[in-house]
C-alpha cells in the first residue's frame, strides 16, 4: 500500500501510533497545537515495549499500523515512539508519500541547557543502541558528557497505569540516581511513555534538574509539514476536532488506561488483528 498526497485532503485525519499508550503524551501536544484536526491514535500495546524487539519486527509492526491509519484516510503519520522511529522511519518514508514525522531524544536542547556539562538520557535499550541515537551523540554530544540509562520495566508499569506506585518509584530511583551522581543537571525523557511519570521524576531528581521531552517540538513540526503540503485544516473551522482511539490491548484495560492518561473518559476501539 502506498499513499499519495493526492489521496488526502485538508479534512483528512492525522494518524499517530506508538508501541502502546506512551504516544498519548505526544498526541496531547498535537491536539493542543492543532485543535481543529481529526486525530486517530493507534496503540500497539499487545507488543509493547518495542525496546527489546528486533528491528525487523518493529518495521513489520510500523508498516501494519501505518497501513491501518492510511486505510482510515490519514493525510500524515506521526511515529510517536523513539524506538520505532529509529528502527522503521526510513522504511516508512520509502513506502508512503504522505508527511511522516518521527521522534528523537532531545539531546540537542539538553546539550544547550546543561550548566554542569553532563546530561542524562532515560530511554529504552532499543533507542540507546540505535544508529540514530549514535548520530545524535556525534552531532550534539561532543561538548557535553552524555550518561545513558536503559529503563527496563518502566514502559510496562505505565502501560498498566501504575504512575505513582511504590514499584514505579523504586524503578525510577534506581535509574535516576546514577545519572545524578554522575553530575547530570538535565534529564532527557527519551521515550514517549516517560512524560506520564514526569511528576515522579521531578520529585526524585529535585528542582535543580531540568527535564526535557520532545512532544511539543513534534507537534510544531507536524503543523509545519501540513502547512507546507497544504494539508492543514482550515482554521476558520471553529468546530473542535475529534480524536479516535484504537488499541489491540484487552478492551477493559485499554479503556481504563487510555482514559487515565488522556485525562477524560474515552472510547477505545479494537485494532484489527
Amino acid at each position: 500500500m502506498v499513499a499519495t498526497l493526492s489521496s488526502a485532503g485538508q479534512d483528512s485525519p492525522v494518524g499517530v501510533f506508538d508501541s502502546g499508550v506512551g504516544g498519548l503524551s505526544v498526541l496531547a501536544h498535537i491536539r493542543q497545537a492543532l485543535p481543529q484536526e481529526l486525530l486517530i491514535y493507534a496503540a500497539d500495546s499487545m507488543h509493547a515495549p518495542y525496546g527489546s524487539k528486533s528491528q525487523a519486527f518493529i518495521i513489520d509492526r510500523a508498516i501494519q499500523l501505518s497501513d491501518f491509519l492510511i486505510s482510515r484516510g490519514a493525510k500524515a503519520l506521526v511515529v510517536a515512539c523513539n524506538t520505532a522511529t529509529a528502527a522503521a522511519i526510513s522504511e516508512l518514508r520509502s513506502r508512503y508519500v504522505i508527511p511522516i514525522i518521527g521522534m528523537e531524544p532531545a539531546v540537542k536542547p539538553a546539550a544547550a541547557a546543561t550548566r554542569s556539562g553532563v546530561i542524562g538520557v532515560l530511554a529504552t535499550s532499543g533507542t540507546l543502541q540505535s544508529a540514530q541515537f549514535a548520530a545524535l551523540l556525534e552531532s550534539y554530544g561532543r561538548q557535553v558528557r552524555v550518561e545513558t540509562q536503559a529503563c527496563v520495566g518502566l514502559v510496562e508499569c505505565i502501560e498498566r497505569g501504575e504512575l505513582q506506585t511504590a514499584a514505579t518509584r523504586q524503578l525510577l530511583e534506581k535509574y535516576i540516581q546514577p545519572l545524578l551522581e554522575a553530575g547530570a543537571d538535565t534529564l532527557v525523557l527519551g521515550c514517549t511513555h516517560y512524560p506520564f511519570v514526569r511528576p515522579l521524576i521531578e520529585e526524585l531528581a529535585g528542582p535543580e534538574v531540568a527535564i526535557i521531552d520532545t512532544g511539543a517540538a513534534v507537534a510544531r513540526q507536524l503543523k509545519h509539514r501540513l502547512q507546507e503540503a497544504d494539508l492543514l485544516k482550515d482554521d476558520s473551522c471553529k468546530m473542535p476536532g475529534v480524536t479516535e482511539f484504537w488499541s489491540n490491548a484487552d478492551g477493559l484495560s485499554a479503556q481504563s488506561v487510555t482514559s487515565l492518561l488522556w485525562g477524560t473518559p474515552v472510547e477505545v476501539m479494537r485494532l484489527p488483528a
